[in-house]
């Protein structure tokens, strides 16, 4: 299982984030379904490590907080552009949330990721964008919406990129189903 841990969106979200896609070629646009915002890559576990992380998880306290779109923004491997995000405030809110999950999937036996977390919605990839500088062709808006919890993804790679399904939610009862 290659797993993930992070943020579901509102379907407004989603919806202003779809339209700020286009007018740059070569881009892989993400679909409504890939819009998230990752707290911790995982990846490949086996079941049972899938289990444990989840009762590791389900430990974590969320503290509700107001999040909002920010600004565009893009990253680049060795000189060339191949991904396109936007960003989400606030960054010390997100931090904090990605720090205790960071610490629980510590204590299931997950070792710590080495990256800096910035927090931020991936919009497209690609190997050879072009016009990526110049995206998007309009402001993305400055939407809100309340953080209350987090979820497990499970992530598949498909003929169309990634598919995500969402094994549990915290805080709510989650129901797990590895």
């Amino acid at each position: 299982m290659r797993l993930f841990v992070g943020l579901d969106l509102p379907e407004s979200i989603k919806t202003a984030l779809l339209a700020s896609m286009g007018g740059v070629a070569n881009a892989r646009w993400q679909t409504a379904e890939q819009l998230h915002l990752t707290l911790r890559f995982i990846g490949e576990v086996d079941r049972h490590t899938a289990a444990d992380i989840a009762a590791a998880l389900g430990r974590v306290n969320v503290r509700p907080f107001v999040a909002e779109l920010g600004d565009p923004g893009l990253f680049d491997h060795r000189g060339r552009i191949d991904t396109l995000w936007v960003g989400v405030r606030p960054a010390e809110a997100l931090t904090q949330m990605a720090k205790s999950v960071n610490a629980a999937l510590s204590s299931a036996g997950v070792p710590p990721d080495s990256r800096a977390f910035l927090p931020h919605i991936t919009i497209a990839r690609g190997r050879s964008m072009i016009g990526a500088t110049a995206w998007p062709q309009s402001p993305i808006p400055r939407l809100t919406w309340q953080v209350d919890g987090f979820a497990l993804f499970e992530s598949r790679m498909g003929k169309d990129g990634s598919d995500y399904t969402i094994l549990a939610r915290w805080p709510q009862a989650a129901s797990l189903s590895l």
